[in-house]
């Protein structure tokens, strides 16, 4: 562990968080690493507590998705992690600005959920 969340909230439909580093030599390290930009990925880890089933060919509740799709609905984070290589290249440290190419977070996430599955496909 090399700190706590000070804070945390949702912001124009993404996670936002305010860390606190320790003191310790261990967490200086890692903290300077982030304030020179050489590490700026996060990963989340976090239980999902409710589901829906979006149906091939329907929409979900909020008219977002078409399915074939599951969309998290109620999610409880436990950590956040600071990493080189992030699964989820559209987060991150001082990431502000909206997504890739101008696409929605959500859009850019279906594409990276896309691209992942050509993967093993192909």
């Amino acid at each position: 562990m090399l700190g706590k969340v000070r804070r945390a909230w949702i912001e124009n439909q993404r996670g936002m968080a305010e860390v606190e580093f320790d003191a310790d030599e261990a967490s200086e390290v890692i903290f300077q690493k982030v304030k020179s930009g050489t590490l700026k990925g996060v990963s989340i880890g976090y239980r999902i507590d409710a589901l829906e089933e979006v149906r091939p060919g329907k929409t979900s509740a909020d008219g977002r998705f078409t399915g074939p799709c599951d969309v998290a609905r109620r999610w409880t984070p436990f950590e956040i992690s600071v990493v080189s290589v992030p699964a989820d290249a559209t987060v991150g440290v001082g990431r502000e600005m909206g997504a890739p190419e101008g696409l929605s977070c959500f859009e850019a996430q279906l594409r990276i959920n896309q691209n992942k599955s050509q993967e093993v496909w192909t």
